[in-house]
C-alpha cells in the first residue's frame, strides 16, 4: 500500500495532470461555482487537460442540457448521474479522430449546496467523475456524496475545490490501491471539513471492489458515522432514503452471533405503526449493527474486521429489512444522526437491560446529572421513542419491564416523567419463550 506523504499537494496534483497528455475531459459544475476548474486553471497548462468546463445555474438552461428532475431536487445523486452521462458522451461524440486517439477522456461533475446567507440550510452535495482507465477503454466511475462542515461559505468552496482535485488525481493515479484512494479524497483539507458518507465505485478497474466492504471502510477510517444499506445490500444515502419518513431500528452488536430476535422487534413494528398512525408506504425499518464496541477495542479495524461487518449486513439485509452499519455507542447519538434526516418520526427498540445503563449513575464518567439531561435531550427532542423489551433476570428469575427496572435515585423523577409521557413504553403482548436471560 502507498502512503499519503507520497501524494502531492493540491496544485502539484493539478499539475501533474494537465501535464499528462493522455488525459483529456470536461469539468461541469452546479451550486458552488467553478471551483474545482479554478485548481486547474490556476495550476497552469490546463488547455492540456480541460476541453470544456461549464456552469448552469439557472434551472430551464440546467433543464435543457441535462433534463428535468421528477423529484424536483437538484443536489441529487440522478441529477450527477445525468451530468456525468451528457457530458462523458459529448466526449466520445466530439472528439473523435487521430488527434484523440491516445487519450483518457474523463467527465467531472458536482452538484453542491453550500451554506446560505442565513446560514439555515444543509451544506451537502453530490460529486463524481466518469473516466476511461485507458484510450478507448469502458468508463469507470467515482460517485460520493458529501457533506460540507465549515461555518463559512467561502471555506466550503475551497474544501470542494481540492477535494474535486484529489478526486480527479485518485482516478488517474490510485485506483489500483483503493483503501488509499478513499484516504486521499480528504487529502490536504483539515479534519472535520468535510464529511464523505457514500461512495459508488463502477467499472472494470472496480470489478474486485466490494462496494459495500469500502462503504464501511468509510466509517473504519472515520468519514462517515454510519452507512445503510437497502434490502439486496446496496448502499442508500440516508436523507434520500428517510427524509419525511417514520422510521423503526432495532439495535445489534458486533459478533452478536444470534439472528436478532424479530418475535419481540416485529411485535415493537406493529406496535410503532398503531400508536403513531402510521402506513407501511411511510415506514422504513433499520435492523443496525454496531461497529462501535469493535473501536472500544482500540485496535486498527482490519480488513477482515471489515468483511465480517459487510457479510453480517447482507444476511441481515436478506431478512427483508434495512440496514444501518454505525460507531453510535449510544443511542442519542443514533438520534442525531437521524435527525439531521428529517423523519416524521423515530422509534428505536432496545432492550431493557440497556436502557438499565441509561439510568446508571455508575454509567457515567462525571456529573451524572448533567451529562444525563444532555443525553436525554439529545434522544428525545426529536420526535423519538424507545420501546422496550423485557429481559430475564438471571438471579432471581424475573422479569424485568419498565415498571420495576432499577433506576438511581437521582434520575428517578425523570424517569418517570419519561414514561408517564410515553416517549419510553414497553413493547406489548410478547411471549414469555421470546424474553432472553442477562
Amino acid at each position: 500500500m502507498g502512503m499519503l506523504n507520497d501524494i502531492p499537494e493540491t496544485k502539484r496534483k493539478a499539475l501533474k495532470i494537465n501535464l499528462d497528455p493522455t488525459i483529456y475531459g470536461t469539468f461541469a459544475e452546479i451550486g458552488a461555482g467553478q471551483e474545482v476548474a479554478r485548481n486547474f486553471f490556476t495550476a497552469g497548462a490546463a488547455s492540456g487537460t480541460i476541453a470544456k468546463t461549464m456552469s448552469a445555474y439557472d434551472m430551464v438552461f440546467s433543464n435543457e442540457i441535462y433534463g428535468a428532475e421528477l423529484s424536483g431536487r437538484y443536489v441529487s445523486k440522478s441529477r450527477l448521474n445525468r451530468m456525468l452521462s451528457h457530458e462523458f458522451d459529448l466526449l466520445a461524440e466530439r472528439l473523435d479522430g487521430k488527434l484523440y486517439d491516445r487519450r483518457r477522456f474523463f467527465s467531472f461533475a458536482n452538484t453542491v449546496t453550500t451554506l446560505n446567507y442565513n446560514k439555515t440550510n444543509d451544506p451537502h452535495g453530490w460529486v463524481g467523475i466518469r473516466f476511461q482507465s485507458e484510450p478507448h477503454g469502458e468508463a469507470n466511475d467515482i460517485i460520493i456524496h458529501i457533506r460540507l462542515l465549515d461555518s463559512d461559505s467561502s471555506l466550503q468552496q475551497n474544501v470542494l475545490g481540492v477535494l474535486g482535485v484529489n478526486l480527479v488525481y485518485a482516478a488517474f493515479f490510485l485506483t489500483d490501491d483503493v483503501q488509499l484512494m478513499i484516504e486521499s479524497l480528504v487529502h490536504n483539507l483539515s479534519v472535520g471539513s468535510v464529511e464523505i458518507d457514500l461512495i459508488n465505485l463502477k467499472g472494470p478497474v472496480f470489478k474486485n471492489v466490494n462496494d459495500c466492504l469500502v462503504n464501511l471502510y468509510l466509517i473504519a477510517k472515520g468519514f462517515s458515522s454510519a452507512a445503510i444499506f437497502n434490502e439486496i445490500a446496496e448502499i442508500q444515502q440516508s436523507k434520500d432514503l428517510l427524509y419525511k419518513k417514520n422510521i423503526m431500528i432495532l439495535r445489534t452488536k458486533f459478533r452478536q452471533k444470534s439472528i436478532p430476535n424479530f418475535d419481540l422487534f416485529n411485535r415493537a413494528v406493529e406496535q410503532f405503526k398503531r400508536t403513531e398512525g402510521i402506513d407501511d408506504s411511510n415506514l422504513i425499518v433499520l435492523i443496525e449493527v454496531l461497529m462501535s464496541n469493535r473501536f472500544d477495542q482500540q485496535t486498527e479495524i482490519s480488513r477482515s474486521d471489515l468483511e465480517e461487518f459487510a457479510k453480517r449486513a447482507q444476511e441481515l439485509s436478506a431478512t427483508g429489512n434495512h440496514v444501518i452499519v454505525s460507531n453510535f455507542s449510544r443511542n442519542h447519538k443514533l438520534a442525531q444522526y437521524l435527525a439531521k434526516c428529517s423523519p416524521s418520526s423515530v422509534g428505536i427498540s432496545t432492550n431493557i437491560a440497556n436502557l438499565k445503563k441509561i439510568f446508571d449513575s455508575n454509567q457515567y464518567e462525571k456529573n451524572y446529572t448533567d451529562e444525563l439531561l444532555s443525553y436525554i435531550s439529545d434522544l428525545f427532542s426529536k420526535n423519538v421513542k424507545l420501546y422496550a423489551y423485557p429481559y430475564l433476570n438471571k438471579d432471581n428469575k424475573e422479569i424485568i419491564t419498565t415498571a420495576n427496572m432499577p433506576v438511581s435515585p437521582q434520575a428517578k423523577p425523570l424517569y418517570d416523567f419519561l414514561i408517564l409521557n410515553n416517549y419510553i413504553t414497553d413493547i406489548e403482548s410478547y411471549d414469555t419463550k421470546d424474553v432472553k436471560t442477562i
